[in-house]
């Protein structure tokens, strides 16, 4: 099993910073992409940001310019900086791994997710 852990929530004003951070344990040799998705209350979760095991990047429109997504080499960390926060942003926001598993008819993939960190975004 993989297990991530996610830390670096907390209470910020708007215009201020925060680096998240999820720490990836376990199985994880078949990981292709670790991504961090957010859920407001009475919101579906959504993504927020990816980053693939070749390095690649992609994130929702409302953060681009704003984000940035990072891991180090191995990918047993990845990394969220957020900038310009609004409370538009305040979340739970929860770290997670997609693994692939090749194999022709008997591929399969794997996701799992952490417990999430608060993030909260005073006006």
């Amino acid at each position: 099993q993989v297990q991530l852990v996610e830390s670096g929530g907390g209470l910020v004003q708007a215009g201020g910073s925060l680096r998240l951070s999820c720490a990836a344990s376990g199985s994880i040799f078949n990981n292709k992409r670790m991504g961090w998705y957010r859920q407001a209350p009475g919101k579906q979760r959504e993504l927020v940001a990816t980053i693939t095991s070749e390095g690649s990047t992609n994130y929702t429109d409302s953060v681009k310019g704003r984000f940035t997504i990072s891991g180090d080499s191995d990918k047993h960390t990845v990394y969220l900086q957020m900038n310009s926060l609004t409370p538009e942003d305040t979340a739970v926001y929860y770290c997670n791994a997609h693994l692939e598993h090749p194999g022709g008819a008997y591929s399969y993939t794997e996701d799992y997710w952490g417990q999430g960190t608060q993030v909260t975004v005073s006006s």
